[in-house]
């Protein structure tokens, strides 16, 4: 591991060895200076935090802020990482995300490195989230007030909607399998003035778990279609062309929305800004057809 981060940085081990103790001498300090993100929210959360100095690597799927892209190393997909470049920025803490990326903890863990794993799967969850890593940085006033900024956003949310008859929502996660949203989309939906059909799958927190047969969705007869395929462009005419499904009353009616993968997909802030408002705005769409 060690020449491979070396060669890496064209020096040579002995070099490298120096060089890497003396950087990481200076790390024992907390908070943490160096940090590495394996996923998107807790970039965003940083930046929002103010703490973005504090960030030596990001996932390349990172994308908000727009200028992460410009100022941050990419260091990782989402369930591979290049563990060589990681342990040469000598991060003093790399935070990661569930068990999707249990053995690029698990790398970076023998290699001496602390890896510390968020497993948020609800609205609850991603506060919580925000809280512990503010806390993390030394910025709990500022993640509480962020905090109570989206707990505000969401109630007031909530209130514009509830004289709305709800529409059932069929939320697309994926198309082949076909798998159904998780459980901070079905709650940002209900908040959002809709009804997710397949509810008890939005409980299970593995997608393989969420696999939905296509006679499901018919049966249900959702108002309306949501769709994100984890960064894939969603194909509404695909959707609408399955076999059976021109029976179900979004399709009768052309209601199935795109909504971008990083704006819903990824729990964190994006999902409870602007993730919440593309769902309301396809809501009310679909209300005033």
């Amino acid at each position: 591991m060690i020449a491979e981060v070396s060669n890496k940085l064209n020096i040579s081990i002995d070099e490298f060895r120096v060089q890497k103790e003396e950087l990481c001498n200076q790390m024992k300090a907390f908070p943490p200076e160096r940090i590495v993100c394996l996923t998107e929210e807790t970039v965003e959360t940083l930046y929002l935090l103010g703490e973005q100095d504090k960030i030596v690597g990001v996932s390349g799927y990172a994308v908000r802020p727009k200028q992460v892209r410009k100022e941050k190393p990419r260091v990782s997909a989402f369930t591979s990482a290049d563990i060589p470049k990681i342990l040469a920025l000598c991060p003093d803490l790399v935070l990661a995300f569930s068990d999707l990326q249990a053995e690029i903890a698990s790398s970076l863990i023998q290699a001496g490195v602390t890896v510390m794993t968020y497993n948020q799967r609800d609205i609850a969850g991603i506060l919580a989230m925000i809280q512990h890593l503010g806390a993390t940085v030394g910025q709990e006033r500022r993640a509480l007030k962020i905090i109570n900024q989206y707990k505000s956003k969401l109630a007031n949310v909530r209130a514009q909607v509830e004289d709305r008859p709800p529409l059932k929502v069929y939320f697309e996660e994926w198309d082949d399998p076909m798998i159904s949203g998780i459980k901070w989309v079905s709650e940002l939906i209900e908040i959002a003035g809709g009804t997710d059909i397949f509810p008890n799958y939005a409980n299970q927190p593995a997608a393989k778990d969420r696999f939905v047969k296509s006679n499901e969705v018919i049966l249900a007869a959702p108002d309306v279609i949501l769709a994100s395929w984890c960064g894939k462009k969603v194909r509404p005419e695909k959707i609408a062309n399955r076999p059976g499904w021109d029976t179900i009353p979004a399709v009768q009616n052309g209601r199935i929305k795109e909504i971008k993968s990083p704006l819903i997909l990824q729990p964190g802030p994006a999902a409870l800004t602007d993730g919440l408002d593309c769902i309301v705005a396809a809501l009310a769409s679909s209300t005033s057809n």
